[in-house]
């Protein structure tokens, strides 16, 4: 039996900087995971994929991460994806040095 697909967003690592970056609904990348478009169909989902794996110029490594709806945005499923939206773990800096701040 088919496992049901659950709700994703497409995530990939800038090609300069390194930093995690999802793909928002307007097509650009963002930082921010909240800014994420929430794809909750799957054959969207891989034409989504496949359009940012096309931007070799931009990204590396894009992927279908899990992820449920939050109250402000998406939110990972896994511990990975927690860990990866929050950056580096050996000092706090970068993303670690500023918690993130709601949407208003």
């Amino acid at each position: 039996m088919a496992r049901a697909f659950t709700p994703k967003v497409v995530t990939a690592n800038d090609l300069l900087e390194g930093d995690v970056i999802y793909l928002t609904a307007d097509d650009r990348w963002s930082r921010d995971l909240r800014e994420a478009e929430l794809i909750t169909d799957e054959a969207h989902a891989q034409l989504r994929l496949l359009d940012a794996q096309k931007q070799v110029d931009k990204i590396v490594g894009a992927y279908l991460a899990d992820v449920v709806a939050g109250e402000n945005g998406p939110e990972p499923t896994h511990f990975r994806e927690d860990f990866r939206r929050t950056g580096p773990s050996n000092y706090a800096h970068g993303k670690q040095e500023s918690p993130p701040q709601p949407r208003v």
